[in-house]
């Protein structure tokens, strides 16, 4: 298991982030867990692994092509983006969901979007890949290059294959069976739990 695997893993487990039930995504589809990264606003010091994670990744990408700003949609991803922005050095955007009526409209907030930059898309987690999609056209439409997809878990439900067919290079810090993998082998959650996620996931894995 990876150190960064572990890191991510720690990291929504202690903050809360992590949550066993029953959960409808946003597919419709009931999950038995969920993946809330803005309770990493609670936790400071897991909040920075995360953070501090993510800017890694990010700068990876910057050593070997030019990138210009960081770009999130609505709500768990852009409550993030800014301090990875920081970390990084980077304007960032955030891509509302509906255009707003009111004050400065539109679905673009925070830096402006100029044609020709190279943009990369952060996000907290990746299911099927619609969110990433909603997040990316107003910025392609606008003529950004959205070349790299950055998120935190990969929920394995065919998202990031669907998204690499078209086109986009996915940056993932875990996926889901290594972080409850993880969890169950520190003794954080139950057997139950773990394989309550694992099967759900093979079900769910194209």
């Amino acid at each position: 298991m990876s150190n960064l695997t572990s890191l991510v893993a720690n990291a929504l487990y202690n903050s809360g982030c992590l949550k066993f039930g029953s959960f409808k995504i946003k597919s419709g589809a009931l999950s038995p867990y969920y993946i809330d990264l803005a309770c990493l606003l609670s936790s400071p010091e897991d909040l920075c692994a995360i953070v501090d994670a993510v800017a890694g990744e990010i700068r990876e990408i910057m050593a070997s092509e030019n990138v210009h700003k960081l770009a999130s949609i609505e709500l768990k991803g852009a409550l993030i983006l800014p301090s990875i922005a920081c970390r990084v050095n980077l304007p960032c955007v955030v891509v509302r969901k509906e255009e707003k009526a009111y004050g400065a409209t539109g679905r673009i907030a925070g830096a402006n979007v100029e044609k020709g930059e190279h943009i990369i898309f952060f996000d907290d987690v990746i299911s099927e890949g619609l969110s990433k999609l909603e997040g990316i056209k107003p910025l392609e439409e606008l003529g950004a290059y959205v070349k790299h997809i950055v998120v935190v878990v990969d929920r394995e439900q065919g998202g990031k294959q669907h998204l690499e067919q078209l086109g986009y290079v996915i940056h993932t810090l875990a996926n889901i069976s290594r972080v409850v993998a993880n969890l169950y082998e520190s003794g954080a959650i139950s057997k139950e739990q773990a394989y309550t996620v694992l099967e759900y996931v093979k079900a769910h894995n194209p």
